[in-house]
């Protein structure tokens, strides 16, 4: 993932230059591969790609970049051993298959390896043999592809990515230039002239044959959504007076292109006096989102879309795509998802276009319905619902194709106020923040996964991993004073500085080393609950007191319990099944190591969280009307999805956590799975189930944690309807669910 930090005020990187015809518009882009070490003594590092049209982000056609130029490889004498090592240099375990007669479109440019035979060993395909760089026999109707198994190597974080492709010969920036003195001072910029990075400073573009498609380009590459209208006379005397460079004298976008440089450029020539007859430099103005706006009055007039929204990522305007239908949230299948199509969903959503297309369940998986399977935007939608679309059926697609997406947002400084010291690496580290002008660690008291996660999103870091809150073997910073406390987070902020926080320092341990630190990764985990198991396995059972002892002494029990004339009677419990998925990118691993886990004699196991989930039935008022929880005294891979191993069994006192994919099972009849519900009337009530409750391990997305479900008990049996995941439903839907018939006066209706 894209881990730069911005280093000059709206700066946009682009890659300017020659532009391939088979990019953004009539095919799917490439993806980008990992960079390659090559032989000693060669000149350059070796890239891999995937290309061509239709393919999903793990198949397509191979392209090698080599001597500054993108060329293919002949399938002459190719084999699966050959895509063995190109899958790996991809970043996927192993191939599943090969394809020939290019299969994914005939490539353009050089045919660069021909005759490539490989022992399936190597490393990078130039440790192959064969007939050498450039040397083929072959047309580019020969060209090779391969088929990737869709699973990554670990630690492997750069795939499965559709972005732009242009010859990366030369990195050029765009920005806009303020030229009213309040302007300069607020961000974000949303209008002034437009410049491109040119040697050591800056040139303009002339703006004779603008057009405000360009405009809507612009715009969208500095994380705006929308363009408007600019008064050049404003412009044009001061303008007049400036020395400028003119480095474009024409642009020609359509308006649905991601980057300026996709779009018909035309340079003015070198070492040339470089004028704009007629002209002057491009002013233009860009509307921001809702997010970034200043206004409040104006906020408040500018809607985004209420039926599409992003879900499990680490940064603003990232994540899973997800759509509304018929009340209920679905996913996005990824067949030829685009940069067109993610695009569309980035502008509806009050962001800029997309930077990049994510495929293969990039953001974690969803657990819902899937709406949209091989959506083709034209890109200049109000909505990705007008986007032609196919329905899908259960053969199509699984969530482990679940479509996401990366949108430019603009540039709002967040990053300049915080870093972190002292950590071993980029990502460890002591939190130090900036208060006016001065630099300064944060009090660690009430310190929490959800502000950890506020300042990882803040540096750019991706999500939090953990929340330090004794930081002294990181006391590598000559910084000692403690600048902000009381910090209180709800987990979406986008800078510390948004969260609640002490208007003066109050801190009960000010030494440097109970500062707040954080320990940020760019993948994590996301627990989901199987929603529709609990309601099928629910039943009541009255369980005599004499098989409840341990179930008692781990507080598994109603408090009324303890006055129950032991070991005669019974207690009546609510039972049923609890499947954990782990949808998520990273394994969930308990954040105790099993040096600091809790034996319990009882029951014969080892607890390694001591609440893991909490159980509760509420009256319609939102009171606990009776309360459970489980502690996850074994954290294991019950089953995997097809070509997923088990990693964690709690046998023989073994690791314990979720793998990717995997899911953990307890089941109905087990101690504690269960509400004690002696005590409950019979009513209507909400049936609550909370993950991870605590928020003890960092997950992408806390709010799919908890599930509810409708409630009926009449004394002797009960049913539950309309279990769903707590972000599941509309929030119109959400009201009818909690408007439950019969629960305002609590009885059976």
């Amino acid at each position: 993932m894209e881990k730069s930090r911005h280093t000059r005020q709206l700066a946009v990187s682009l890659l300017f230059g020659l532009w391939f015809p088979c990019c953004l518009t009539q095919t799917t882009a490439p993806s980008r591969a990992s960079v390659v070490p090559t032989p000693s003594g060669a000149p350059q590092q070796l890239k891999v790609r995937l290309a061509g049209y239709p393919r999903k982000h793990n198949e397509g056609r191979i392209e090698l970049f080599y001597k500054g130029e993108w060329g293919t490889i002949c399938d002459d004498d190719f084999s699966i051993a050959n895509a063995n090592v190109l899958c790996r240099q991809l970043g996927f375990v192993s191939a599943t298959g090969w394809t020939h007669s290019a299969k994914y479109g005939n490539g353009q440019g050089k045919i660069w390896l021909d005759n490539v035979l490989c022992s399936g060993g190597e490393k990078s395909i130039e440790l192959c043999k064969s007939r050498g760089w450039g040397n083929s026999d072959c047309t580019h109707d020969e060209d090779a592809g391969v088929v990737c198994k869709d699973e990554r190597i670990p630690g492997f974080v750069d795939s499965n990515i559709i972005d732009a492709q242009v010859d990366e010969k030369k990195v050029e920036e765009v920005r806009l230039r303020p030229v009213v003195g309040t302007a300069r001072r607020k961000l974000p910029i949303t209008e002034g002239v437009v410049e491109v990075k040119h040697k050591d400073g800056w040139a303009q573009i002339c703006d004779v044959g603008w057009t405000i498609k360009n405009t809507r380009v612009v715009c969208g590459m500095l994380g705006f959504p929308h363009e408007r209208k600019v008064n050049k006379n404003f412009y044009k005397l001061y303008l007049e007076r400036q020395k400028n460079l003119y480095l474009l004298r024409s642009v020609a976008c359509l308006g649905s292109e991601v980057h300026l440089v996709a779009c018909p450029l035309e340079f003015n020539k070198r070492n040339a006096t470089a004028t704009c007859a007629g002209g002057m430099p491009v002013v233009v103005s860009c509307m921001p989102g809702p997010l970034f706006m200043q206004n409040s009055s104006l906020k408040k007039k500018v809607k985004v879309s209420s039926n599409v929204r992003l879900k499990g990522g680490a940064r603003l305007g990232e994540g899973r795509v997800e759509v509304l239908k018929d009340n209920e949230w679905g996913t996005v299948c990824d067949d030829r998802w685009s940069l067109l199509s993610a695009s569309v969903v980035c502008r509806e959503l009050g962001f800029g276009s997309a930077k990049e297309a994510l495929t293969g369940a990039r953001m974690g998986q969803g657990m819902g319905p899937i709406y949209m399977n091989e959506v083709k935007c034209v890109g200049n939608e109000k909505s990705i619902w007008s986007c032609p679309f196919k329905n899908i059926t259960a053969e199509d697609c699984q969530h482990m194709e679940d479509a996401a997406v990366r949108c430019n947002i603009p540039y709002m400084g967040q990053e300049n106020s915080i870093r972190i010291a002292g950590g071993r690496s980029s990502y460890e580290g002591r939190v130090e923040v900036q208060v006016g002008s001065k630099w300064g660690t944060v009090c660690s008291t009430g310190w929490t996964t959800k502000e950890a996660m506020v300042a990882c999103r803040q540096l750019g870091l991706g999500y939090a991993m953990h929340a330090v809150t004794e930081t002294w073997y990181w006391d590598s910073s000559n910084v000692t004073e403690m600048v902000m406390s009381g910090v209180k987070c709800t987990g979406s902020e986008m800078a510390l500085s948004q969260c609640q926080h002490h208007k003066t320092v109050n801190c009960q341990k000010a030494a440097a080393k109970f500062s707040a630190g954080v320990i940020c990764s760019e993948t994590t985990s996301d627990l989901v609950l199987n929603a529709s198991l609990v309601e099928q396995t629910v039943y009541i059972e009255d369980r005599p007191l004499h098989m409840l002892y341990c179930a008692a002494e781990e507080d598994c029990l109603s408090k009324s319990a303890a006055k129950a004339n032991w070991p005669y009677g019974h207690r009546r419990l609510l039972r049923f099944s609890s499947q954990i998925h782990n949808v998520g990118r990273a394994d969930f691993k308990p954040k105790a190591g099993r040096h600091s886990w809790v034996w319990h004699a009882c029951h014969g196991h080892y607890h390694s969280m001591d609440v893991f989930t909490h159980y509760d039935l509420l009256n319609a008022n939102g009171s606990k009307v009776a309360e459970g929880h489980k502690a996850s005294f074994c954290l294991e891979d019950t089953e995997c999805q097809e070509g997923i191993s088990k990693r964690y069994e709690c046998a023989n006192f073994g690791d314990q956590g979720i793998t990717v994919g995997c899911w953990d099972l307890y089941r109905h009849d087990i101690d504690c799975q269960w509400l004690d519900i002696t005590d409950v009337k019979p009513g209507n009530y909400i049936m609550q189930v909370v993950i991870n409750p605590n928020y003890e391990v960092a997950e992408s997305d806390f709010t799919n944690n908890g599930m509810k479900c409708n409630c009926k008990y009449d004394g002797h049996r009960i049913w539950l309807h309309n279990c769903h995941i707590g972000d599941a439903f509309s929030e119109e839907a959400e009201k009818r669910f909690e408007k439950y018939p019969g629960q305002i006066n609590n009885r059976i209706s």
